[in-house]
């Protein structure tokens, strides 16, 4: 089951970010800017299978760390999308889906 559904900014090659493209069930590691904590988060891109360096795609993102994460995420929460330390992108929470993972649940 998916956790969240996002809006993704991928880094162009330019800006740090990969120089092949990502495909869906990519599982980069996902960091919010509240904690050092950071998570493999699967990436199911929707309406369409690949997206290039410098795209912009929503996708479904399923946490590896879903307990950890409990409570603390909401909808316009921003995060970093990381291979290793290097930033590949940026994303934007539109819709939590697992309700465990909201602020008020």
């Amino acid at each position: 089951m998916s956790d969240f559904i996002a809006l993704l900014q991928y880094r162009t090659t330019q800006e740090g970010g990969r120089k092949t493209p990502a495909f869906s069930k990519y599982r980069p590691q996902i960091k919010f800017d509240f904690d050092e904590m950071q998570t493999s988060g699967e990436q199911t891109f929707i309406d369409k299978d690949t997206v290039y360096p410098g795209e912009e795609v929503k996708a479904t993102i399923r946490l590896a760390g879903v307990i950890y994460f409990r409570g603390r995420l909401a909808e316009g929460m921003l995060f970093e999308f990381r291979e290793g330390p290097r930033v590949i992108g940026t994303g934007k929470i539109l819709e939590i889906l697992n309700d465990t993972l909201k602020i008020d649940h």
